[in-house]
């Protein structure tokens, strides 16, 4: 047999691991496979890190709308005060350094928007100019704002948003009287504008000028009866026109008659809502889904019980199991378990061994939920049932998709 001869010397250590190398793909025994070393994968590919949450800091909670909604509505009898843009932007700073992640400039409309939105201006230059504070920075657009100031904003701000609040346009007649399609639409559609302007000016030019890279908007569940079907469609067109990085969920909760409006029906929005909304959106996001699949007119609202995903999953036993060693990514992430990271590791370790229930697990993936819906090389772990009610016990208990 021919020596292996290296070029250079080679210590007993870097030998042992070459030849490790060498042996990766070899079988070690027939009936037991040997599962190679794939913990790189789990370094390589991870989950992202959950959003920090960013300290609000309000410019003025004096507010000429009267939103039945809001804290701040002009005919709720409180204490009023107004903020001086560079005490607001001291006390910002202070506030984005300890929080270690940024701040958000809101405020109620003060006088009118433009007056409004040229003192969250003024704070927001300072934050930057005054005290040189170069970290993240999310500004409110009131409804209504004028362009130019639109764009001024997105000078200082690396997100700017504009809510818009209510699912159905109708809804503004009924719980916010001030606001319209309109001076809530117009805004959105001149950020996107300016947004897609200036990361084309970026992309030709080197030293192009600093404007906001991202919008978001929020979105209240339950203020006008509307189901999770409506509101996913809303959102996805959203995200389609304006090309938002983020639409927000949020409660209604009315549990008081406002000044303004008659015989408005008492509502507190669950926040389990808000948690499988916040869900379904990143399956639309993330996964492929389309609102039509997530809540179909047969399932119109998101199940209490049951992740979005999950109950998608039992009105589609048919496609399952999936065998996860030929499936392709966008199948696999349809397997109730499996996220995007998930999918991705095991697409990723398929290029080095067969993968098997052990294999998964060494991957990270909790077989808890997901060896009910998947094959390893035709061998099925799961229940044996064949009716729904024990997959829906089973997906009951949640765990976290990666």
């Amino acid at each position: 047999m021919t020596n292996i001869i290296f070029s250079n010397p080679i210590t007993p250590t870097d030998k042992l691991k070459q030849m490790q190398q060498d042996a990766f793909f070899d079988v070690i025994d027939d009936n037991n496979p040997g599962i190679p070393d794939l913990s790189f994968i789990k370094k390589e590919i991870k989950s992202k890190p959950t959003p920090p949450k960013v300290p609000k800091m309000f410019m003025s909670n004096e507010c000429i709308f009267n939103c039945a909604y809001c804290g701040c509505r002009s005919s709720l009898d409180k204490p009023r005060y107004t903020s001086d843009p560079k005490e607001l932007a001291k006390l910002s700073v202070d506030e984005a350094v300890k929080n270690g992640h940024g701040v958000f400039i809101s405020s109620g409309i003060h006088k009118n928007p433009d007056y409004t939105e040229e003192l969250i201006i003024a704070t927001i230059k300072s934050i930057r100019n005054d005290f040189g504070y170069k970290g993240y920075v999310h500004a409110k657009i009131m409804p209504g704002t004028s362009p130019e100031l639109i764009r001024q904003a997105g000078l200082y701000a690396n997100r700017i948003d504009v809510n818009i609040e209510v699912a159905k346009s109708e809804g503004y007649k009924q719980i916010a009287k001030h606001k319209n399609k309109k001076n809530i639409l117009t805004p959105m559609g001149l950020i996107a504008q300016y947004i897609r302007a200036a990361s084309e000016e970026k992309r030709l030019y080197r030293h192009a000028p600093f404007f906001a890279t991202s919008q978001t908007t929020q979105l209240m569940a339950g203020s006008t009866n509307e189901t999770d079907y409506e509101i996913l469609r809303l959102s996805k067109a959203l995200y389609k026109k304006y090309s938002l990085a983020r639409v927000y969920y949020s409660p209604y909760y009315c549990m008081h008659q406002s000044k303004g409006y008659s015989d408005l029906p008492q509502i507190a929005t669950p926040e389990w809502r808000m948690k499988r909304l916040y869900q379904a959106d990143r399956l639309m996001q993330l996964y492929g889904f389309t609102p039509e699949e997530i809540a179909p007119e047969s399932e119109s609202f998101l199940s209490a019980d049951l992740d979005p995903k999950a109950a998608w999953a039992l009105r589609h036993m048919h496609m399952f199991p999936v065998e996860v060693n030929i499936a392709d990514y966008e199948n696999l992430l349809r397997i109730p378990g499996i996220g995007t990271t998930y999918a991705k590791r095991i697409v990723k370790a398929r290029r080095y061994c067969k993968i098997t229930h052990d294999v998964l697990k060494q991957l990270g993936v909790s077989l808890k939920r997901s060896t009910h819906f998947l094959t390893c090389n035709g061998k099925f772990q799961g229940v044996q049932s064949d009716g729904l009610d024990t997959y829906r016990e089973i997906l009951k208990t949640m765990v976290d998709e990666k």
